[in-house]
């Protein structure tokens, strides 16, 4: 499969918002139309894109699932779509209303043996297990879980290896002191985890500011690049990103 740019949408009670480290008190509002957002990526050539439902990660009870239904039928786009996924109902309700993917954060690092059942019941290839690590200063990768305000004991590599055991497939994989800032991904860390672990597909998520930062990404092995807010602040676009990783 080849690699790709994904580009990504936040979404707060339909509108399209960023988070400033994952800070709900630091929001960014960037429009109110994620169909017509998504619609503008996929005419410029992307090919998968990835929604996350803040709404939904903070209330369970408030999941937007149906606007996600609209949006995926409106595009008529492979939609992965994440935001506190805590139990299989959300997992089916999401596969239901046609996402190709389902992120899952937390309760796989939590609650590990339930999510390696929703592995074998509906397939490996319908989840990316989305982990998001703190590098302490000796290098270990440690998962953070609950929107970052936690550090479990567990590390990548851990986490890896028991979803291998099920057949993981897809990893998104943000070193969270890049999220948001614009400053360029950890590159040695996705070369890496990309060497170690050749059987599974990493999204690389977290600093892309410039189309160097994407340039930068090229022969780490990663099978995606999720880029988030410099598109919505007009750093370059989705043609222009999909060039530099297809170009060289």
């Amino acid at each position: 499969m080849k690699s790709q740019i994904i580009p990504a949408l936040d979404l707060i009670n339909g509108q399209v918002v960023r988070l400033h480290q994952g800070d709900y008190a630091k929001q960014t509002t960037y429009n109110d139309n994620p169909i017509e957002q998504f619609a503008s990526y996929i005419a410029q050539g992307a090919k998968q894109l990835h929604l996350v439902d803040l709404t939904g990660a903070k209330d369970p009870a408030k999941r937007q699932t149906a606007l996600i239904g609209q949006i995926i039928e409106a595009t008529q786009s492979q939609i992965q779509v994440g935001g506190g996924i805590r139990t299989e109902q959300d997992v089916a309700d999401l596969l239901a209303v046609g996402a190709n993917r389902v992120v899952v954060g937390s309760t796989a690092v939590k609650q590990a043996d339930m999510v390696k059942r929703w592995f074998e019941k509906y397939g490996a290839e319908k989840f990316v297990l989305a982990l998001d690590i703190h590098i302490s200063p000796q290098g270990s990768k440690q998962i953070a879980i609950h929107g970052w305000q936690e550090t479990s004991d567990l590390t990548l590599e851990a986490v890896i290896d028991d979803f291998q055991q099920v057949g993981l497939q897809h990893v998104l994989c943000t070193d969270i002191s890049r999220d948001g800032t614009l400053q360029g991904s950890n590159v040695a860390l996705y070369r890496e985890i990309c060497a170690n672990f050749p059987q599974v597909q990493f999204q690389s998520s977290g600093g892309i500011g410039t189309l160097a930062d994407i340039e930068a990404l090229k022969g780490t092995g990663v099978a995606g690049v999720i880029v988030g807010r410099a598109l919505l602040e007009g750093k370059f676009n989705v043609e222009e990103a999909i060039k530099c990783w297809q170009n060289g």
